[in-house]
C-alpha cells in the first residue's frame, strides 16, 4: 500500500495530551509531581527586572556630575517614591539651593559622578504561568516549569489570533453552515468560548470584543475582515501577542467555510464543558496551530466505546485516512485518500509532482497534488 508523510490537524474525541507549561526566565515552580492543577491555576512564577530610567540629576539641579554623589539625599539601594525629594545642590553660600524630586517609584541603582546620572529600577514585573491543561504533574523541571498530562478532548484550528483564554463551550449557530453573525452574540456570552458554524464576520468579533467573550471558534473568516480588526495585515509571523481582548480561531480558513462535520460534531458534544484555547500560530518551521484542550469527564465515552475508528499512524498519509485540501481550486474540500500512484504527473502548470486521489463527501474524485493536502487526526 502507497503511503507518504503530511502535516495534520489533529480532532481527537479523547487523546493523552500533555503541555509543557515553561517560565521565560528561571523562577519558582509552585507544584510538584503528583499534584492534580486546574486549567488557570498558577504553576510557576518569576519576577522580570523592572524598568530602567535614567535620570540626569546633574542638569536637574545644574551641578557638574563630579557633584552629583554629594549631592544625593538618598543611596543606592535605597527605595523611592514618586514626590521623595532625590537631591539638593549646595548653592551658592549657603543660598540659592536647588532640589529635585522623583517622578516615579523603584530602587536606585547607580549613582554616576562621571556622567551625573542617577539609575532608577522599577518595581519587578511577575510572570505567572497558569496550567492551562486540567491534569496531573508528570515532570518537574526545577526553576523553569512543568509537563502536565491527561486524556483530554483535542482540537487544532488553521489560523488563530490572541493567546491563551479559558470558557465554558456555548454554541451561537445551530448547524456548521450557519454564518456567526452579530446578532447571534448576546450578554450572556461574556467570559465564554462561543462556537460558530461558517464564517464568522467582523461584525460579530467586534460584538463579541464589546460583550467581553473569551473566544470566538468558527469555520472561516474574510481576510478584510481580519484586517479590520488588526489594524494592519497579518503576513506570516507568528500570532498568539495580538490583545483584542477575544480570542478567534479559524476551523478551516478564510473565506466563506463551513466547520468541519467531525470538528462541529466534536464541540457540540462538550456544550458546556469548560475549555482552553489559544490561538497562537506559527505556519513556517516549527508549526504550531490554535487549538483547543477539553478536559474529559466522567461521562465522555472512550475511542473503544463509540466504535470510532482509531486514527492511522501520526503524519502518515495512506488510502482511507481523511484529508482536507489546502489550496485551489478545492480549497478547505475534505474527503479521504483514494489512489495514491507512484509515477510522478505533469500538472496544468507543466511542473511535474506526485498527485493523489481525494474522495470528496459529495462521493466525486479530484486529483491533487500530495503537497496539497492535510491530514485531520481523529
Amino acid at each position: 500500500m502507497a503511503k507518504a508523510y503530511s502535516p495534520g490537524l489533529q480532532i481527537r474525541q479523547r487523546v493523552l495530551h500533555s503541555s509543557r507549561r515553561i517560565l521565560p526566565i528561571p523562577g519558582d515552580v509552585l507544584v510538584k509531581v503528583g499534584d492534580h492543577v486546574t486549567p488557570q491555576q498558577i504553576v510557576a512564577q518569576t519576577f522580570m527586572p523592572g524598568d530602567v530610567t535614567p535620570i540626569n540629576v546633574a542638569n536637574q539641579i545644574s551641578i557638574a556630575p563630579s557633584e552629583v554623589p554629594g549631592s544625593m539625599l538618598v543611596s543606592v539601594g535605597d527605595e523611592i517614591h514618586a514626590g521623595d525629594l532625590l537631591a539638593r545642590s549646595k548653592g551658592i553660600f549657603g543660598f540659592f539651593k536647588a532640589e529635585m524630586t522623583a517622578k516615579s517609584s523603584g530602587t536606585i541603582e547607580s549613582i554616576s559622578h562621571v556622567t551625573g546620572q542617577v539609575i532608577l529600577r522599577g518595581a519587578p514585573l511577575p510572570i505567572q504561568v497558569r496550567a492551562y491543561q486540567a491534569g496531573t504533574i508528570k515532570e518537574v523541571i526545577p526553576q523553569q516549569g512543568v509537563v502536565i498530562e491527561s486524556e483530554v478532548s483535542f482540537l487544532q484550528g488553521i489560523l488563530g489570533i490572541g493567546g491563551e483564554a479559558y470558557g465554558t463551550i456555548t454554541f451561537a449557530c445551530q448547524n456548521k453552515e450557519q454564518p456567526l453573525e452579530a446578532s447571534l452574540l448576546d450578554e450572556s456570552m461574556r467570559g465564554k468560548i462561543v462556537i460558530g458554524g461558517a464564517r464568522m464576520t467582523g461584525e460579530a468579533v467586534q460584538r463579541g470584543i464589546e460583550i467581553g467573550v473569551a473566544a470566538i471558534v468558527s469555520g472561516g473568516m474574510d481576510d478584510e475582515d481580519l484586517k479590520e480588526i488588526l489594524g494592519y495585515d497579518l503576513g506570516v509571523a507568528v500570532t498568539g501577542s495580538e490583545h483584542i481582548g477575544t480570542t478567534l480561531i479559524i476551523t478551516e480558513g478564510f473565506g466563506d467555510i463551513a466547520m468541519a462535520d467531525r470538528t462541529f460534531n466534536l464541540l457540540k458534544d462538550r456544550e458546556g464543558a469548560e475549555a482552553a484555547v489559544n490561538g497562537t500560530t506559527q505556519i513556517r518551521a516549527g508549526v504550531m496551530r490554535p487549538e483547543m484542550v477539553i478536559p474529559l469527564d466522567k461521562h465522555t465515552k472512550s475511542v473503544a466505546d463509540t466504535g470510532a475508528k482509531q486514527a492511522a499512524a501520526p503524519g502518515i498519509l495512506e488510502t482511507g485516512v481523511a484529508v482536507r485540501i489546502i489550496r485551489d481550486p478545492y480549497f478547505g474540500l475534505l474527503g479521504e485518500v483514494g489512489e495514491m500512484p507512484t509515477e510522478l504527473r505533469t500538472l496544468e502548470s507543466g511542473s511535474e509532482s506526485r498527485v493523489l486521489e481525494v474522495i470528496l463527501h459529495t462521493g466525486n474524485k479530484v486529483i491533487v497534488p500530495r503537497a496539497n493536502v492535510e491530514l485531520i487526526e481523529g
